[in-house]
Parts: structure tokens; sequence; C-alpha cells
């Protein structure tokens, strides 16, 4: 080290401390990546049988190639994505060590010389757009960009004597005129052994329905040792006529697939009969000597494959590429692997969701899964095969498969949905109205609290195929559904009832549940229409809705399984117990009350964004944060900014912290920039802290507690206020909000009182929901605010010239404190108070 650095250390007071000697664990981060880079460079060596003179050209390309390789670590990207916000490009990336012809341009040219020099492919060059080549015949290193490969030749994979080795090379530069460059020292003796991977082709450990119409492929050879999988009982088809494509039955016939697919993979020991019977090029160095006979490395012993496939000892030992001593097929087991490891590499790749119906069909789970859905809609009647009428046009349908997955993370069933393609539908013809209510969050943490406070039960219920329940009153044909057919060609299918993916699907269950409601004597809550109330005889029901998930409190044990049996003639609902996960919430209870979080979402979000592994940031978001709508340059993925915005909107359910940075960050979804990317990772890193924070339910006396707040002219671009405020119901929070003001505000007072108005709404809407819940507030609902002349406008008459332009906010306060239904009072703002921290969750 250098006594500049030195004195740089010193000034700064910075201590430089070093390793010590031999001891290189306590450099591990670095001696990891060192064993990973040689690793590559290594494996590129043996495969082109490279003399170890080339040792740096392959640390070189190593590198190259591991930055443009996806890592696991990275969330699927690549270092290069990380570095330069967008993609790379493969195009240029060759098979190191091969033989290639590199385009020749002498300085003196000769009409019949050469017009290209014998070469060998040895990596990418930093800063040119070429490939680094070494040329054979005069032993030089030079880049060129006019080059042609032969990627299946590797003029060093034959062994030769030390002698026949051309000794030293030189490095030249094809970018001025050819020179001649500084001569290095000779070859040794070249590495005789190469590991060459044989062809490949795919595992045919699954099989699938065949469907109508198997997707084509290239022409190979179908996959060896097969087995059919147990045949899935099909559904009875002569009610419907409807029958799988091929065969008959709903059986697991396998189909053969494509050896394209890169997942899996077998070694062929028929795929290079071609490859060794053939002809070596006549320019290939010729052997001087009988190959020698060398043992297999130890070292090979240490690698392992997750994705070859060997050879048992009973079948013929496979051919290899011609120059290859040691077959990868010798020596990739998966015997190095334990059982844990296996069975995790084996639910990894179980647990994929498939794309469309051809994959799907390989799966017998999913086979299963789609064989229920089709008794499912059988049995419920939702169509009639028959053939399709003149000026009818059918819409489509497809697959959807999704993996329901416990609050652990658990898979709890493999769910196929048949879904009718409802943008084909046409408004007038196929639907008329498609608006159905559901479940206001805030009422979902009222009716919580209420439970919680008068110990009433509560219990989760689930409808199975909640849509297929709806009656469908206009006349909709549907295609038939992919890997069925049916006896009669041209038929399709005449819906019945409504289908998932129908634009009337949602209004039409709707229907049909409240109708079923109202015929037990429930009662439909006009402040939140998904709210329903039975109470007769001292016996409370409260159902509330969010499509087909319900929750269902009560106090009478009894009736509630009277109910759930009515539900279940009605519908074919699941009764899951206990309230504990409900629409991504997980809700722990305890003696002293409920406690609401979003952990496993908040882990999602956090394994998607690849933030898993970040540092954690104690501050959501940057108090002075000075963001604005040309702050930064455009980021590359503008759709993975929006899906991040969208996600951590509904993680405010049990965040209320996060309000206001959600939304300022969500005032840029048009255009997101870098500088709001930024902010969004800083969020990211708040939420890696404690991803398990949510809100806690007391179970105390249920009394409408609000604070309010604004703040005045706060947006840099609009110069609009921003109105905040945080309500709770017996000092469990219920409901928060940020919003920007819909007028421009021509002082502080007049933003606050704007404030004011807001949460008093709120705070009227909330009381209803409360008596929807047999929960009376009689007593006034007390208001926080922190601004003086705000109060003393809502409590007087008085400041016409300053509140005229706020006249209707101003009548609807007084109206409500003058009937005593609000009761504001005034709380100082000051650092440290409650007030402060409430302000600073909604706020800042």
């Amino acid at each position: 080290m250098s006594r500049v650095v030195q004195n740089f250390f010193s000034d700064n007071g910075i201590i430089h401390q070093t390793s010590c000697i031999d001891t290189p664990q306590q450099n591990g981060r670095v001696e990891r990546k060192h064993r990973h880079i040689l690793n590559i460079a290594r494996a590129l060596m043996f495969q082109a049988s490279l003399p170890i003179d080339f040792w740096g050209e392959c640390i070189s390309a190593a590198a190259h190639l591991i930055n443009l390789t996806p890592s696991s670590i990275l969330s699927g990207k690549t270092p290069f994505e990380l570095l330069f916000r967008k993609k790379p490009d493969y195009q240029h990336i060759r098979i190191f060590g091969c033989l290639c012809y590199a385009h020749y341009s002498p300085r003196f040219k000769d009409k019949f010389g050469p017009r290209s020099r014998k070469c060998i492919f040895i990596g990418y060059p930093f800063g040119k757009k070429g490939w680094r080549v070494y040329d054979l015949e005069n032993r030089e290193v030079f880049v060129s960009r006019d080059v042609r490969f032969y990627e299946t030749e590797f003029p060093f994979s034959e062994d030769k004597p030390t002698d026949s080795i051309n000794t030293g090379f030189r490095f030249l530069d094809t970018s001025g005129p050819a020179t001649q460059g500084e001569q290095f020292a000779p070859f040794g003796s070249p590495l005789a052994q190469t590991v060459a991977p044989s062809s490949a082709e795919l595992n045919p450990a699954t099989t699938g329905l065949r469907p109508t119409q198997v997707p084509s492929a290239e022409p190979s050879q179908p996959c060896s040792s097969t087995q059919p999988d147990s045949p899935v009982a099909p559904s009875d088809p002569a009610s419907t006529g409807l029958i799988p494509a091929q065969p008959a039955s709903f059986s697991a016939e396998p189909i053969p697939p494509p050896c394209s697919d890169p997942d899996h993979f077998v070694l062929d020991p028929t795929t290079t009969t071609e490859s060794n019977n053939s002809e070596p090029p006549a320019e290939s160095i010729a052997r001087s000597k009988a190959p020698r006979n060398i043992r297999t490395p130890s070292w090979l012993n240490d690698f392992v494959s997750h994705t070859a496939r060997c050879f048992d000892s009973t079948s013929p030992t496979p051919s290899h590429t011609p120059g290859t001593s040691h077959p990868l097929e010798h020596y990739l087991t998966y015997s190095n692997i334990n059982a844990a490891q296996l069975s995790f590499l084996a639910a990894i790749d179980s647990d994929t969701e498939p794309r469309n119906y051809s994959e799907a069909a390989k799966d017998p789970r999913w086979r299963l899964a789609m064989a229920e859905e089709i008794r499912a809609l059988e049995d419920n009647g939702t169509w009639v095969v028959q053939s399709l009428p003149h000026g009818k046009k059918p819409i489509g349908c497809k697959w959807v498969f999704k993996t329901k997955r416990r609050a652990d993370g658990t898979v709890e069933r493999y769910k196929a949905r048949l879904v009718a393609k409802g943008f084909t539908q046409i408004e007038g013809v196929d639907f008329h109205e498609t608006f159905a209510p559901v479940a206001k969050l805030v009422t979902v943490r009222c009716l919580l609290t209420v439970a919680v406070a008068k110990g009433w039960e509560m219990h989760q219920l689930d409808v199975h195929n909640a849509f297929l329940h709806g009656d469908l009153d206009e006349e909709v044909y549907m295609s038939l559904p992919p890997g069925f057919r049916s006896g009669t060609a041209g038929q399709v299918c005449q819906l019945q009832k409504s289908l998932y993916g129908l634009r009337q699907a949602s209004r039409n269950w709707y229907s049909k549940f409240v109708t079923a409601l109202m015929h037990y004597g429930f009662r439909q809550s006009e402040t939140d229409h998904s709210l329903f109330t039975f109470s007769q005889g001292g016996v409370f029901l409260a159902v509330l809705v969010y499509v087909d998930d319900m929750i269902l409190v009560t106090n009478d044990p009894i009736s509630c399984a009277h109910f759930k049996d009515y539900l279940h003639q009605c519908f074919r609902i699941k009764d899951l117990g206990p309230l504990s996960y409900f629409l991504g919430i997980e809700i722990i209870h305890s003696d002293s009350g409920l406690f609401l979080n979003q952990r496993k979402y908040t882990l999602d979000i956090l394994t998607e964004a690849g933030m898993l592994g970040s540092r954690p940031a104690h501050f959501p978001m940057e108090q002075q944060h000075r963001l604005s709508r040309d702050s930064g340059d455009p980021i590359p993925d503008p759709g993975l900014y929006r899906r991040l915005i969208g996600r951590l909107l509904y993680l405010t359910i049990t965040r209320p912290e996060l309000a206001y940075p959600v939304h300022i960050l969500s005032q840029f979804l048009q255009d997101p920039r870098q500088d709001h990317w930024d902010a969004v990772m800083r969020v990211l890193r708040y939420l890696k802290q404690s991803p398990g924070q949510g809100i806690f339910l007391r179970p105390t006396s249920l009394s409408l507690t609000a604070y309010c707040d604004a703040d005045w002219a706060s947006c840099p671009m609009t110069r609009r206020s921003l109105t905040g405020y945080f309500i709770t119901l017996g000092g469990s929070p219920i409901s928060w909000k940020t919003k920007k003001q819909t007028t421009i505000s021509k002082s502080s007072a007049e933003a606050e009182y704007r404030a004011m108005a807001a949460t008093v709404s709120e705070l009227l809407w909330l009381r209803a929901l409360l008596r929807s819940l047999g929960v009376s507030h009689d007593f006034p609902m007390r208001l926080f605010c922190d601004n003086q002349a705000a109060l003393h406008i809502a409590s007087n008459p008085v400041f016409h010239e300053r509140t005229k332009h706020i006249e209707i906010d101003c009548h609807f306060i007084r109206q409500h404190l003058c009937s005593g239904a609000v009761e504001t009072s005034h709380q100082v703002g000051h650092s440290g108070s409650s007030f402060s921290n409430l302000r600073g969750s909604i706020m800042e």
C-alpha cells in the first residue's frame, strides 16, 4: 500500500485492517466468489480441452457469463440487469473454445490471398463490439467483428504431444493496422480430457390428458420409460354429451412431450452416433501418437447436477463426443444429493403453476383439479350441450390454474377454474348490469372490533364455485372446454347458470346469495350492502360477504350451527372453522384481543422485488422528499412500479403508517422515474424491518374517537392540501385515510376545516354502521384537531368573509355540533405527543 493511501487513511481517521497470512477464511465473501468463477472457468477449459496457458481467458469469459446469468438470490435477475436497469442481450454468446474463422484484411491485399483466419473463440472483449479469438497459425490474440463460428468443433479436443502445439502467442488489436504483439511464454501440454455433455431430451415423468389439439413441436424422438399415471375418475358424460377429446374417457394417456423443454433432461446414448461416425474436418490438428490412458480425476466426484440423469449400471455405456475422455454421464448423479434436497427440488418443480391446458395436462394433480371442476359444473347444471343456433356466436373459454396456500405458505389445494372469455361479450346482448358490492375493509375491522368487545364467536365460510350458483337471464353460448369434445361436431355449451369470467357473473351470484339470506330472516345494512344481520329472541348473527368469502359472528353457537346447515342446503359451502386468515389478513386470537397483520403478504412483496436481503430502514419515507413528476430518468419497467404500488395499497389495510408514502408514490403511476423507484425501494426496506407489524383490536368500550389534520398547500405540483384522519373504536384503529383535497385552500384554517368535514362524514357513517351491528352510540363522538382557527369556525358563526366559500362545510359541521353528535377538542401537536405520532403515521 502506497504512502499516499496511508496518509489519506490517517487524515480521515480510517482504520485499515487486513486479513492474516494464509487465512483466506477471513475474506470469505471474496473467496466464495473466487470459487464460483473458478468453477465456471474450469468447466469452460475442460469442455474445450484448452491448455492451461488460456486460464486468464477462461476467467474473463466466466466472469462475463456470470454477469449475464439469472440468479435466485437476485429474484431471477442478472447482475447486468441490476446495474444497467435493462435486460442483457444474449445474441453475442458463443460456445467457448470452439472453432471459428475471423475475417482477415491484410495491409497489402492479394486478390488470391486468404480472406479469413482459422482461430479459436476465447472470450468477449471489454469496450468493443466483437469477439476475442486466437489465431492458430500466427499465434495471435485479436478482436474481430466478422467471425463465423463452428460451435460443434473444438481444435484442442484431441490429444497432441507437447511439440505439436505452436509456442508463444501475441495479442493483435484489429482496431488499427496489424502489428507485432508481445510474445508470451510457451504453452504447456494441452489438457487431454474434457467434460462435454451429451445430447439431452425431456424427462417424461409426468403424463397428461390429450387435448383436442396438441401444440405442434419440432419432430423429435419421444421420451422413453414413460409410465402412465393412474386414471382419473371421469364425470358422467351422458348428462351433457361432453366427453374428453382423446381418448374417449377422462384417462391419463401420456402425451409424448417435445424434447425442447429445458427443465428435465436425460442423457441419450443414441444422439451422438452421427458425431462419432463423422470424419473430422480437414483443418483439424492430426494426432501424432495414440491417446494416453488417463485415470478419472478425483475432483469430478465433487460435482453434482440437478438436471442430468445418469444411466444405471444395467444400461449400455453411452457413447460420447470425439475427444471426450471422461463423458459427463459417468460422473453426474443424484446419489450425492440428500433426501431433503431432493424433496425441496421436487417441491419447487411441482408447485409451478401451468400457464395453459397443455402444460397442466402433464401433471396428475392438475388433471384431478380439472376433473373436479368439470364434475362440479355438470352437477350444477351449468350448461346444456347443443348445436349453435343460426346467427349466434359463442364466446370462448380457458383454464386458469392457481395453487391455493395457507397462511404459513403450505399448499392447501390445487385449483383449476374454467372461465369464460367475457371480454368477447356484447353489452345489451350477452349482458346488461354488472355491478356487485363487496365488503369495505373498514367494515371488516369494525365488525371484528365489536366482536372482540362483546365476546362473540368468529367463523369463516367459503362457498365452493360461488359464481356457478347465479341464475343467468341472458342467452349465452360458449365453446367446449379445452380438452373435451362432443359426440357431434359443431356443438357448443348453452349456459344455464353463471360462469366465472362472464361480465354479469358476480352480480348474479350476489343477487342469489342476498335472496337466500333474506329468506332466512336477515336484514341488509344500509351503510354497507355486503353486511347482513339477524336479531331475534336474543340471538344475533352477522354475515359479512366478500365475493365468496364470508365472516360469520354470533353470540349463540347453536343458532350458528343451524344457519350453517341452511347455507349448506342452499349452496355448497366449506366451513373453515374459527376466523384465522381472511383476504390475506392473518388474524391471531389472544385473551387480550385480536392482532391483525399481513406478514405473508409482506414477505411475498419483498420476495418479488428481491429485497429480502436488503438493509432495513427505520422510516418509510423522507420527510422532505421533494418528489415531482420529473424526478430522475424514466425507469425501464413501469409495470413493475405500478404492481408494487398496487400491492402496497392493499398492505395499508393493517399498516396505517404506509398511508402517506403510498399516497405520494401513487401519483406517479403514469410515468414513474428513478427517484420514485428509489422511494418505493425505501418503503420496502422499511417493511423488511418488521414484516409482521399490524394493528391490535382491544376488548374495550365502543366509543368513537377521531384525530384529523391537514397539510396546507403541501403538493408542489398543484398546491392542494392533504387531508388525514385516524379513527379508533374503543382505542382500536378501524379507519384512516390520507387524501388530497379537491380544491385549493387559501389558508391553513380552511385546509384544516375541510379535513374536519371529511372526518365528521366518516364518523357519522361509522355510527350508522355500529347501529346495524346493534351498538348504540348515544354520547358525542370526540374529534381532535390542532388548529384553533378551524375550531372557532366550527363553533361560532363568524368570519363570514373568510368562510363564505366553504359555507356548506361550515353548516355541516355546526349542525352536528349543535345536535350533540360530535364534540370537538383542541389537541396540541407538539413533538412527542400522541397526536403528533398519529399525525406522523398518516401525514408524514
